[in-house]
């Protein structure tokens, strides 16, 4: 029977904690120095130090460690959002906000993996939604729905509205991410320009 096994439950808990972070780590420094496409689960496995084993009771291939890196961005994303909608701002400068925030965010999050991946490699993409992702799309609606109720902005499903903001931050996102220097200024200004003028096509809350 392995050490694990004879851990109290308080400490399994920190083990699996402690190698969840482990593998990310190494994850982030993995796809950094050579590129997601090129690196693979063995080159993980051997910048955390852990057994193969181990690391497959956590994520069967690279494809869901880096979703489990997305999931702990979107994570750690969302108390800012969360602060900025505390904050009381008008629809236009939450929507500023927000998506200043977000690319400000991005840019440091990813930093290192933009600065050493292979050049010309595209970034990539978690397809489908993570439950944190998912949480913060939620998280979006309902300021967007809140907004509609107060009629504070245009008057249109918060479903389709959240969808094309958070569409519109991640494309541009991923682009300004491949420029040199990144000017997450322009990139925002370009995203909350393209949103504010495409919702002003949407009717007003009824008087």
């Amino acid at each position: 029977m392995s050490d694990v096994a004879y851990l109290n439950p308080g400490k399994r808990e920190q083990t699996k904690v402690a190698n969840r972070l482990a593998i990310l780590d190494a994850a982030r420094e993995v796809f950094g120095e050579l590129g997601y496409e090129t690196a693979t689960v063995r080159d993980i496995i051997r910048r955390t130090g852990l057994a193969a084993g181990t690391f497959y009771n956590y994520y069967r291939s690279k494809e869901e460690v880096f979703a489990a890196l997305a999931d702990d961005g979107a994570r750690r994303f969302a108390p800012i959002l969360k602060a900025l909608r505390g904050r009381g701002l008008s629809f236009e400068d939450f929507v500023q906000a927000a998506i200043g925030a977000y690319f400000g965010f991005i840019a440091e999050e990813q930093r290192t993996w933009v600065e050493r991946r292979p050049a010309g490699e595209p970034h990539p993409h978690v397809h489908g939604e993570t439950p944190e992702m998912a949480a913060v799309f939620a998280d979006i609606r309902d300021a967007l729905a809140e907004d509609i109720a107060q009629r504070k902005g245009p008057f249109a499903d918060p479903d389709y509205m959240a969808a094309a903001c958070i569409a519109i931050a991640r494309d541009v996102g991923d682009k300004m991410l491949e420029r040199r220097p990144i000017d997450t200024a322009c990139a925002a200004q370009f995203a909350v320009a393209m949103i504010l003028t495409g919702l002003k096509g949407l009717p007003r809350a009824p008087a």
